[in-house]
């Protein structure tokens, strides 16, 4: 039957790429582009307004994409470069869904020295625009968030090109075709190098900046951030129950033309991946598995642990420094660091092993390990690491062999000078990330790795910090946020007849909101939910302790929660907003508190 399967398969796949070829419709990424010069077409670029501002020049402008279905469509942009700027070396930024070209971010890297387009790809009113301004006009197409279908489509229909089914109708072929158009923008700017080009975006813009590196030689540096990770299609073997979104269409054509994989071994651009260990869009798993396909070494990687979409300073700043070294030569990025993970050992007890670039000065090395499957959801235990010889050496004690493994190493260098960032305060260290290791059940199982670890009722007794945690509006006396995922592992689960207690101490009577999210991310096991419970704190100098039990936290709709065993979040908050109803208090009295101990009753 396996033999028969493949057999069919190989005869779908065969005579799919045969109609596609017979149609002349592209069936891999050399074809899908071979027909597109970025140059080709007159740029006809429009000043809608110019002005400066401490020493930086900047102009709101619109360009000529292409003509598409025999209507023109133009890009709305922001530029900007350093007055007097000559010989300059410029950025294409991409921004992410739902947003648009940002001022802030041209502004940033002008006052850097460098040249800088944010083009609004999606179309979103621009930023400070007046009646009648120009903006993006896709003309008889729609790439924008306005077609959400389009961006895993491959079939005809009115707002596509192509009249049969081509990579040519997906809404990412439209956009990398705009973003291009930038490229051939800033290389026709008198104060430009052409030969220095880089291009970064965030999410949404973090494909686009996947898509553009994979297809244009013009590109010399590349900095996606939680976007541009492969694999969209391709299920988890170490997650079977997950379902993975199918394209409408061809699913085999739209990963050999539209897959990020497919891009990655066009990439001849140095890249770094800034990243979140838990991000629901640029998957950590599948950034790594996209990365390897990268045919050279100058590749990076920078995640931010326990994070979402979102990064902390030391972790966002790897971002400019990594233009300065490849267009600037201003700056070095140590060796990505060697790591091992070991799993046949004296104890049975797996282990991991690294060793940093020492070229310069190591300030911290943290290591992780993780054992759940779901790369959005999972927790990322920090491991206790010793030191010798310039290796960090962790054990991994694990509950069951019946689990994959997951590891990883962050080293954390200082900078010899606080850097400034976009959306963030300065940043005095920056941290890049190992290789990300992972065992599958049988593996632990072959090399005789021993289940050592208990459970423990003590979830955080808080002696080393937030490390188990990520926090939000961290330096905001009324709108901080902590949140772990701690109690989605099994050595920390609660189980039932079990109440979870904190030790708090609040300087005010306040009321503290403690939320609790099931099935995060964890689509394939149920619907996800939010629960709620408010404590009253007392103020003062004593530790107050508070108890609750699951039907002391109820969903928007007075639902109690009915276990612990789906809670795959929780969060200590001064508020939450259910609905249109405010929990808690958006005016916290006194200091934020100070959390002594989380643990079972």
């Amino acid at each position: 039957m396996r033999f028969f399967c493949a057999i069919v398969l190989i005869s779908l796949q065969v005579a799919t790429a045969t109609f596609a070829a017979a149609a002349g419709v592209p069936w891999n990424v050399e074809e899908l582009w071979s027909d597109f010069d970025p140059r080709q077409d007159p740029l006809d670029v429009r000043v809608v307004r110019r002005w400066e501002e401490d020493d930086v020049v900047f102009r709101y402008v619109t360009y000529h994409i292409g003509t598409f279905k025999g209507r023109p469509a133009r890009m709305a942009a922001f530029y900007a470069f350093p007055q007097g700027g000559r010989k300059l070396p410029a950025l294409l930024h991409l921004h992410g869904g739902g947003q648009r070209a940002f001022l802030e971010e041209v502004a940033f890297y002008a006052r850097r020295g460098y040249a800088c387009l944010s083009v609004n790809w999606g179309g979103r009113e621009m930023e400070n625009a007046r009646p009648g301004d120009l903006n993006t006009d896709w003309g008889a197409v729609d790439p924008t968030q306005q077609n959400v279908p389009g961006y895993f489509n491959l079939l005809p229909g009115e707002k596509y090109l192509d009249p049969v089914e081509s990579p040519k109708n997906n809404n990412w072929y439209l956009l990398t075709f705009g973003c291009r158009r930038g490229l051939t923008f800033l290389e026709q700017q008198p104060e430009v190098d052409p030969a220095r080009l880089g291009v970064y975006g965030h999410s949404m813009g973090g494909n686009l900046t996947v898509y553009v590196a994979g297809s244009d030689k013009r590109v010399k540096v590349a900095a996606p951030s939680v976007g541009g990770s492969g694999f969209r299609t391709v299920p988890r073997p170490l997650l079977p129950e997950e379902r993975k979104q199918l394209p409408h269409g061809d699913a085999k054509l739209f990963a050999a033309t539209l897959g990020f994989e497919a891009y990655a071994p066009h990439v001849t651009a140095p890249l770094l991946w800034l990243g979140a260990t838990n991000d629901f869009h640029g998957i950590m798993d599948d950034t790594y598995r996209t990365g390897e396909r990268i045919p050279h070494a100058n590749v990076r990687y920078s995640f931010t642990p326990h994070m979402n979409h979102r990064f902390t300073p030391e972790f966002a700043v790897t971002r400019p420094l990594w233009f300065d070294q490849f267009l600037e030569g201003s700056f070095t990025f140590p060796k990505t660091p060697d790591s091992k993970l070991v799993l046949a050992t004296d104890d049975h007890v797996p282990e991991l092993q690294v060793t940093p670039d020492s070229s310069q000065a190591v300030s911290e090395v943290h290591l992780y390990y993780s054992i759940d499957p779901d790369p959005r959801a999972r927790f990322w235990r920090s491991a206790e690491t010793t030191e010798s010889g310039g290796t960090w050496t962790a054990k991994l004690p694990i509950m069951s062999v019946e689990r994959p493994l997951f590891a990883f190493a962050n080293v954390v260098y200082e900078l010899k000078k606080p850097e400034r960032l976009p959306h963030s305060r300065p940043a005095d260290k920056f941290a890049i990330s190992s290789l990300l290791h992972t065992a599958a059940p049988a593996e632990l199982q072959g090399a005789a790795v021993a289940a050592t670890d208990k459970p423990s009722r003590v979830i955080d007794d808080f002696s080393h910090g937030l490390r188990d945690w990520y926090v939000l509006s961290a330096d905001n006396p009324h709108h901080w946020e902590y949140s772990t995922r701690k109690l989605a592992e099994p050595k920390w689960q609660g189980g039932p007849n079990l109440r979870l207690a904190l030790d708090v101490q609040a300087e005010q009577p306040n009321e503290l909101v403690i939320v609790l999210t099931t099935n995060f991310f964890r689509s394939y096991r149920g619907k996800s939910q939010e629960f709620t419970a408010v404590v009253k704190l007392l103020g003062g100098d004593a530790v107050q302790t508070v108890s609750l039990e699951p039907k002391a936290f109820k969903a928007d709709d007075g639902t109690p929660l009915s276990s612990w065993q789906q809670v795959d979040l929780l969060s200590l908050r001064a508020y939450h907003e259910q609905g249109d109803t405010l929990i808690g208090s958006k005016s916290w009295s006194g200091r934020q508190p100070v959390f002594r101990k989380l643990q079972w009753d």
